[in-house]
Formats: structure tokens, sequence, C-alpha cells
């Protein structure tokens, strides 16, 4: 009597076969399975890992963070972002700059932009995205303070003017932590006003990873994101199951085919080329480490989407070729929020408010902040 299975012939002029019950031959394709594959490759990068651990003080496996504090690079990337904001003269904005020490011991360099003759109705805490700086966004906080916004915006670590290698994040998670050290010393600055965070690319999922803290959701008004590094993409599959290892192996190393390059990121010429040519923001290739961090947080985020509660608005190009905006959808629909809110623009790229209609978009988020203020 036949049973169910498959019979496999080991020898065509043999009669005895090969036989797979229908449990075995399941058992077989569980072993090859995505699910068996993922736990195979984690479990041989934590073996790995395990074996490389006792030369984490090596000269190799070490990112020697403190050493580039005081760098004369990092001194000279300070001094410009400070120069730039006592630099500026406009009667009807403020600007300032305070360093902080984080809780590393590194130094942040933050930057506000105060209105001068408008009544300050609320706060706004901005994160920017992946090797840019604060400095760029200037005209759109500029635009935020006409409408009585008060602005207070952060260089996180490795960029701009805080400490760190340029372009280098050892960890994500100190980014995350230095914005909520931030938001604390602007709350208790500003007692009664409400506070939106605002966040850019990788400083949207800084932001929405620190706003999944039920501590800083309390405290927080709402979240402006714009093309949040919610879904991010290697430039091939086998980074993914190498980059823990070589992470820890060569964390400063600039692979240059760790993600995509040379993707268009403003469809305004004059953007790119500004955006390019400022010495704040790095034009090297990503680092590994921090393309590793990335696909952490991002890993990170997409498991834990149903837990924002947070009123957020959140835009992004349908062209970006950066960041994923399927992924923003999935945000807007998983996020636990009564209050939330979605634009795709049809057609625009990466850095939307460097885009030549970046003023319509501008106000579509000075129209959301104003009714939730």
């Amino acid at each position: 009597m036949a049973s169910e299975g498959t019979v496999l012939n080991l020898n065509g002029k043999d009669a005895s076969a090969f036989f797979l019950t229908s449990g075995a031959s399941g058992r077989i394709t569980a072993l090859f399975s995505p699910r068996a594959f993922t736990t195979f490759i984690s479990f041989f990068n934590a073996v790995v890992l395990l074996l490389l651990f006792p030369f984490r003080k090596g000269t190799l496996f070490s990112s020697s963070r403190l050493a580039w504090k005081t760098s004369t690079v990092v001194s000279a990337r300070r001094t410009l972002a400070i120069r730039r904001v006592l630099e500026e003269r406009d009667p009807y904005t403020l600007r300032d700059y305070r360093l902080f020490p984080s809780s590393r011991g590194d130094t942040i360099f933050t930057q506000s932009w105060i209105p001068n003759l408008t009544i300050i109705r609320g706060l706004v805490l901005l994160m920017h995205g992946l090797n840019e700086h604060s400095g760029r966004y200037t005209r759109f906080a500029k635009q935020l303070n006409a409408y009585g916004f008060k602005v207070y915006a952060m260089d996180w670590i490795g960029h701009g003017g805080s400490d760190g290698l340029h372009g280098y994040v050892h960890s994500l998670d100190d980014a995350v932590s230095d914005m909520k050290i931030f938001l604390e010393k602007i709350l208790n600055e500003n007692p009664g006003l409400p506070c939106f965070c605002f966040g850019h690319s990788t400083g949207a999922a800084i932001t929405l990873k620190a706003l999944l803290d039920p501590k800083v959701e309390a405290r927080v008004a709402g979240a402006v994101l714009t093309s949040p590094a919610v879904g991010v993409q290697p430039s091939h599959p086998i980074l993914v199951v190498l980059a823990p290892i070589l992470s820890f192996l060569l964390p400063t190393y600039q692979c240059n085919s760790a993600y995509k390059k040379g993707l268009p990121v403003s469809r305004d010429p004059e953007a790119v080329i500004a955006k390019y040519s400022d010495p704040l923001v790095c034009t090297g290739s990503l680092r590994v480490r921090t393309g590793y961090e990335i696909l952490r947080i991002t890993s990170y985020l997409q498991q834990n989407l149903r837990k924002l509660r947070i009123p957020f608005f959140v835009l992004h190009g349908t062209a970006d070729s950066v960041t994923d905006p399927v992924a923003s959808q999935k945000l807007y629909e998983e996020a636990s929020s009564s209050d939330k809110s979605i634009k795709l623009y049809d057609g625009f790229l990466h850095d939307l408010l460097f885009e030549p209609e970046r003023d319509a978009i501008t106000m579509d988020i000075i129209q959301w902040l104003n009714s939730r203020v």
C-alpha cells in the first residue's frame, strides 16, 4: 500500500528506495525555511562575536570614540558651527548655541532660533538626518518662528559641532539618550508650552524610538516626521548577515558598497550642491558601524510600531530611494495613535524641505502644528 510521501530512487537497478513520510518531509522543509535560516545566522553571528570578545580592547576592534574629543577635526567643525550662529543677524530671530555634556562625557552641540517679535506659542525640537547637521534647517526654523514656535536643535554624536568622528555613530541609542536629556532641558526652561518633535530620516528614527518611552510620550504634544528611516535596505542582502561582525571588527571603516551611493536627495540642483559643498556635511562613504546601527534601529521600530500612541504627521516623497515610503505607510497604518496623518508627495525625493516645493511642504507642517497648539 502506498503511503503519503515522496519516493526517491537511489539506484535505477535497485528496487530499494529512500522513503520520506509527510512528517519527515515537513521537517526537511522547515530546516530550510526562512525562519530556520534567520535562526542559524543569528547563532552564527553570536558564536563569532563570542570568539572575538576577548579582543574587544585591541587596536583593530576598538572604536576609540573618546580619542576624537580633542582632535583638531572636531574642533574645526565646532568652531564653524558656532561661527555660523554668531554671525547670524536677523531682527526677527534670536539665534544662540549651547554645549552640554552627554552621560558618556561627549560634548553635544545644540542651537536655538527664538522669535523676537512674535508671541511664543509652542516649542519644536528638531533632529537632523544622517551625515548632515542642524544648521541646515535655519530657513525652516525661521518659518516656524514666524508662527510663534521656538525651535531647538541638536547635532547628534559624530555630526556637525558635536564630538565624534565625522559620520560615525557607535550606537544610535546614544543619540536617543542625548535627545532625551536635551528635551528635558528644553521643557524645564519653557514650562507650560506644548512641545513638538521634528525628525528627518534617521533623525526621525531616533525621535520615534525616544517617543516609545512612556515618560517622553507623556511630555510631548506630537511629532512631525519627514522621510523617516523606518524601512531601510542595504545594497545587498548579504550585508545584513555580515554587518554585526564587520561592525565589531572594523566599526569606523567606510564601505563603498554598504548602502546605495549616489542616490538623488532633491530635485533642486542648487540644494544638492549646497548640501554636498557644506564642510559640516559628511560626504564620505557610510561607516560600517553607523550602517549597522541604522539597520538595528529600523528593525526595532518595525517590531514596535503598534506601541506608538503620540499624535504624529508623517510626510514622504513617493520617489524617495533612500528611505522607503511604503514603510511610512506601514507606520501610519500600524501605529496605535488616534491622531495620525500621512501625506505622500508624488515624485518627490528624500530631502523634502530642500525640494523646489519646500515652502508648500513647510506650510503643511505649520498647519498641522497650528491645529494642535
